[in-house]
């Protein structure tokens, strides 16, 4: 579909939630002759990305740098920043959102978008780290999901099993093959610190590694083998 662009301006917010847009068209007998009706609208962030986020970005470019090439110098910093760039561009912006951004003034939205994406880049692909992960993310559930979806160790990196947390647990005589494991929230976590969690407790463990369980959905139970109520089931049960 070939679509044309318009910048305007907000110039009103409503009580009903709805906006007052000032646009200019680029050429108005074109618009006539189009007769154009529904638009799309993207709202971009006015907040321009922070220095720690600037920071944690090149931290995190850095790091794949010196994995690629095994050196981590201007060079390798500038070459890995273009391919990352585009492989984000490409993978999580769609349509009209998908344009070039500088991580000189880029707003704070596509900072901690581009952010989320080298995280999980660095967890897909196995990517060593001079720091935890997680000292770098703007969204911890997030980083959580990505290493249940790769059995990482939330913690230190390891391979992870997956962990039951409080309001999640199977209880004693439950049986794990038979239980709907969808919604209950959980951890990956290494023997490690599998152990130390019911040593210290969950609370205390949370709050020592600034950690968030995540509930389980379809994909992690993909991932685990976890045993779902079927589509099927429900749909009798909703029916009846």
């Amino acid at each position: 579909m070939i679509q044309e662009h318009a910048a305007g301006e907000i110039k009103d917010i409503l009580e009903d939630g709805t906006a007052v847009i000032h646009a200019a068209l680029p050429d108005l007998d074109r618009a006539l002759l189009r007769d154009y009706g529904k638009v799309e609208i993207i709202l971009p962030d006015g907040r321009r990305i922070s220095p720690e986020q600037r920071r944690k970005v090149y931290a995190l470019i850095g790091e794949v740098a010196e994995y690629v090439d095994g050196i981590r110098n201007a060079g390798t910093i500038e070459s890995a920043k273009k391919t990352l760039k585009m492989e984000f561009l490409l993978s999580r912006m769609e349509g009209m959102e998908r344009r070039l951004f500088s991580l000189a003034n880029c707003d704070v939205t596509t900072a901690r978008e581009f952010i989320n994406f080298l995280v999980e880049f660095i967890i897909e692909n196995d990517i060593p780290t001079r720091v935890p992960l997680i000292e770098n993310c703007e969204d911890i559930g997030q980083y959580v999901y990505a290493c249940l979806m790769n059995k990482k160790c939330a913690v230190c990196g390891r391979h992870a099993d997956l962990h039951h947390c409080d309001g999640g647990v199977i209880g004693m005589g439950g049986n794990r093959e038979k239980v709907n494991h969808i919604g209950r929230p959980a951890l990956p976590l290494c023997r490690e610190h599998h152990t130390e969690i019911h040593s210290i407790g969950q609370e205390d463990f949370l709050r020592r590694y600034i950690l968030e369980p995540v509930k389980i959905d379809e994909r992690i139970a993909d991932v685990y083998g976890l045993r779902r109520k079927s589509r099927r089931k429900s749909n009798e049960k909703s029916s009846a």
